[in-house]
């Protein structure tokens, strides 16, 4: 890692001399850095597989994309965005950056599912919907 890329990390974080040393006394935290170029040439899609009754009208095939470091790409995104959602997505692309910072492929996890919080008709609740994870290169 260059100085010129930790003076970059710090004004981008707005840390003061003394954070920005602290940050770097984190050996993990330039193990991060050094893998993040890796990061930026990705793109994190979580897709929606099933659903039904969904009271924000996700569908089949709908699609939220993240930053291969995990920020929402809201351009990208459906119009409405539901949090139940949004939060079960999160965990999903948790796992694909860390599995990514840690130099492995995010494809070859072994959980690459989960479902939103309300649990449907049948179960007392409304609807549900089901999303999967992939990492693809970014366009």
């Amino acid at each position: 890692m260059s100085e010129e890329d930790l003076k970059n990390m710090q004004t981008l974080l707005e840390f003061t001399d003394e954070e920005m040393e602290q940050f770097k006394a984190n050996p993990k935290n330039l193990e991060i850095l050094k893998m993040s170029p890796n990061l930026m040439n990705k793109t994190i899609v979580v897709e929606v597989t099933k659903s039904h009754g969904c009271a924000s009208q996700h569908k089949v095939g709908d699609k939220f994309y993240f930053t291969g470091d995990g920020n929402l790409l809201t351009r990208l995104c459906p119009k409405r965005m539901c949090m139940s959602a949004l939060n079960a997505a999160g965990g999903l692309v948790g796992s694909a950056v860390t599995f990514m910072w840690a130099g492995r492929d995010a494809n070859e996890m072994l959980f690459t599912t989960a479902g939103c919080s309300d649990v449907g008709l049948q179960c007392g609740g409304w609807g549900n919907i089901v999303m999967n994870v992939r990492v693809e290169d970014r366009k």
